[in-house]
């Protein structure tokens, strides 16, 4: 079972030898991220921000990353409706080691890539995050593109960071749910518009040094439930995770911690879904609609990804006990195994 060990107290992240200070979990990024301080080589070192923002009939995911030996800048375009669709393309990079220049904190901006057909910023302001992409030759030789904001509201987020089984390897990671989604995306000549009043984004930021071989689970949903905001992270397989797990409930900007989640995978990935917890504070069934599967072979360098989309129902139990019903909210749930 993952301890919660919440950690308050502002500080370097990594200490003269570059290891973690201090592992655990914790509502800010209390803790600095300093990439000068890393004592792993640079081609160890992967720094992501990945933004998804969902309705309940589309989404757009859009990820900037500099990941030591290769960047990979992407952009995904998801349609759940009657014949469910999707399309993600990527653009890579070679030996980045850091000239992609991702922030060292999440509320600093701009993060931005930008070459001749594909043209991404990602904006911080006081409360507000914007989003735009202008991407050439998206998908059969058409153009995306997207302005979107999200309104990042004033509460908790879920900042974890844990050590790996191997010395200066280390994983810091902030999830920020529930930020009201409004703007559009375009493509071959459909406006996708957010509705700020039911649809949100998430923010995946991400630094560290990883080890090679990896296999993580991932889930994430946001909803506005009988006039409150919700939503959840849980996952497991980002290193060492003994000090605490990240799986969490945010309910009205308030953060909820919870032990140990379990997926339960049918060997059809389109079949239903389970989640189980230690603590039994999330019980969900998943029915997935929509499988963004993704296999990058370069032998040296794979990534075998399973994101799938779906609808989430059961329960979820805040710390005073409170029961909060979830009926089919639009949300996703991801295996992926990677070797880079």
């Amino acid at each position: 079972m993952a301890r919660n060990h919440e950690v308050t107290k502002v500080q370097l992240l990594l200490d003269e030898n570059g290891e973690l200070r201090e592992p655990g979990w914790s509502r800010s990024l209390v803790q600095k991220y300093d990439r000068s301080m890393i004592k792993a080589p640079k081609w160890r070192i992967k720094e992501w921000d990945y933004y998804l923002v969902m309705s309940d009939n589309f989404a757009g995911a859009f990820t900037i990353s500099d990941d030591g030996y290769i960047g990979l800048q992407s952009v995904s375009l998801l349609s759940f409706g009657d014949e469910p669709w999707e399309h993600t393309e990527t653009i890579l990079n070679v030996l980045p080691m850091g000239r992609i220049n991702l922030p060292e904190d999440s509320g600093v901006g701009p993060t931005k890539y930008m070459d001749k057909r594909l043209k991404m910023k990602f904006d911080v302001g006081r409360n507000k995050r914007r989003i735009r992409c202008r991407f050439e030759n998206f998908y059969e030789g058409k153009t995306f593109e997207c302005d979107i904001i999200l309104e990042q509201p004033q509460g908790d987020s879920m900042v974890i960071a844990t050590p790996w089984d191997k010395k200066h390897a280390f994983y810091y990671n902030q999830k920020i749910n529930t930020m009201r989604a409004g703007g559009y995306m375009k493509f071959d000549g459909t406006v996708y518009e957010f509705d700020r009043e039911k649809d949100f984004g998430t923010l995946d930021w991400g630094r560290g040094v990883w080890t090679y071989d990896n296999t993580w689970l991932w889930g994430s949903g946001n909803a506005d439930i009988d006039g409150n905001s919700f939503g959840f992270n849980i996952g497991y397989g980002f290193g060492n995770t003994s000090a605490a797990s990240e799986n969490a409930i945010f309910y009205n900007g308030k953060i909820h911690k919870l032990d140990d989640v379990e997926f339960h995978i049918p060997d059809n990935i389109m079949d239903k879904w389970t989640f189980t917890s230690s603590d039994g504070r999330f019980e969900m069934d998943f029915v997935p609609v929509l499988d963004r599967a993704a296999c990058l072979d370069y032998k040296v360098i794979v990534s075998d990804q399973h994101q799938v989309f779906g609808r989430m129902s059961g329960k979820a139990v805040l710390d005073d006990g409170t029961v909060i019903e979830v009926k089919n909210i639009m949300c996703f749930a991801e295996k992926v195994h990677n070797k880079y």
